[in-house]
């Protein structure tokens, strides 16, 4: 019995001992109290993930602007401030630059992370980006898509001057702005001029793949007993991506087949380009199929809805505010100043997207005071800021 008492008196001691001396110097953010194994979902409310936004400005609010949430065991650190996200992706990029391990469904639509957005940070990232920056965004390539702008801009005025003459107001603005946008960027994208049944089609096959994110996301819980008891939810979601290849790659074949076109387009850099290949360190290999879908279906969906929402409110601020709409107009067009102060104050107060790319630590580092792991993985929330010296604060 006292051998007994000696051992647990020892173990007690050794973790009293290991409490006092060898526990880390920073804690995880605040969160929600979590169960082993479950994480801290639980305590989510019933209609917690359709309205997640409240949920997270609900937490916030009561534990603060850095949140930790537990999805199984591993946690999420949750950055809801603009200055912690300005201090971690700017002053601290590079070690908050890499991409978590994505999701099994997502790995589905990316090609196993071989898109811009979610590929790790790394030779791929760096070559995908360079590709994208260099070759399409560059000043230089950006004018030469100005006829390609101006049919985009003629198709909208025609969208709005329609729905005046036939209802008397336009009340579909987001849908025009939308459609508008989507039409330049399938232009830049496969270098074509498509018809309105061809950007349906794509449109189409582009919505259906964002809707099912909500739709398969029980794939992604317990992902390996899944794979078997939800076969043909499985099934389903690979018949999505496989009906959004074959409408891409009627277009980027068409391309393909093509000796020359007048500017040059994504899907031409694409064609070209070669990627370092993970087996051999050195070697490179052209793009498969889907890879190349799946960076077209990124630059398709990523400046399509941010882009044409926030112009929508650009357009209803100037209608709001006609005084602005002058300053505008009457503005010298070389230095564009007072637009740009426009259109930053409307991202500011109208932010288009609010939850941003994850991103993950390269090590254990410490942000506002808290630790964030290195097995983490760091989402960040963006809602109306009220900051109005934000920018002469440089954030």
């Amino acid at each position: 019995m006292e051998i007994i008492t000696i051992i647990f008196l020892t173990i007690i001691s050794l973790i009293f001992i290991k409490l006092i001396f060898f526990s880390p110097p920073h804690k995880l953010p605040p969160g929600p109290p979590r169960f082993p194994v479950i994480g801290n979902i639980i305590w989510l409310k019933k209609n917690s993930f359709s309205d997640f936004q409240g949920v997270l400005r609900d937490l916030a609010s009561r534990h603060g602007p850095i949140i930790t949430l537990h999805v199984g065991s591993k946690p999420s650190i949750w950055v809801t401030d603009r200055s912690l996200a300005h201090e971690a992706l700017v002053q601290n990029g590079a070690v908050f630059s890499d991409r978590p391990l994505a999701l099994p469904t997502t790995r589905v639509i990316t090609s196993n992370q071989h898109d811009i957005h979610s590929s790790v940070y790394g030779s791929l990232w760096r070559t995908l980006r360079r590709n994208l920056t260099s070759e399409i965004l560059q000043p230089a390539r950006v004018k030469a898509h100005g006829p390609s702008r101006k049919w985009a801009l003629e198709i909208l005025v025609d969208l709005f001057e329609t729905e005046q003459r036939e209802k008397g107001f336009v009340s579909e603005a987001l849908d025009h702005l939308r459609h508008a946008m989507f039409c330049l960027l399938a232009l830049m994208c496969f270098g074509e001029k498509l018809r309105r049944e061809e950007i349906k089609e794509i449109e189409e096959a582009q919505y259906q793949m964002l809707i099912s994110y909500t739709k398969f996301s029980v794939l992604n819980i317990f992902p390996s007993v899944t794979k078997f008891l939800l076969r043909r939810k499985w099934k389903e979601y690979l018949e999505l991506r496989k009906s959004q290849e074959s409408v891409l790659l009627k277009f980027v074949n068409a391309r393909g087949r093509e000796t020359s076109g007048d500017v040059l387009c994504y899907v031409d850099t694409l064609l070209s380009l070669e990627i370092p290949t993970e087996e051999d360190e050195g070697k490179k290999r052209k793009l498969s199929d889907s890879e190349i879908v799946s960076l077209c279906s990124e630059l398709l969906n990523a400046a399509t809805d941010p882009t044409a929402t926030a112009m929508q409110w650009i357009l209803a601020i100037m209608v709001k505010y006609p005084e602005i709409q002058k300053e505008i107009r009457e503005e010298d067009l070389g230095k564009l100043s007072y637009l740009k102060a426009v259109i930053l104050e409307s991202l500011r107060r109208h932010p288009p997207g609010h939850y941003l790319s994850y991103h993950k630590v390269t090590n254990d580092t410490v942000l506002g005071g808290f630790l964030v792991p290195r097995q983490g993985s760091l989402p960040l929330y963006t809602y109306r800021d009220y900051c109005y010296n934000c920018y002469e604060l440089g954030i």
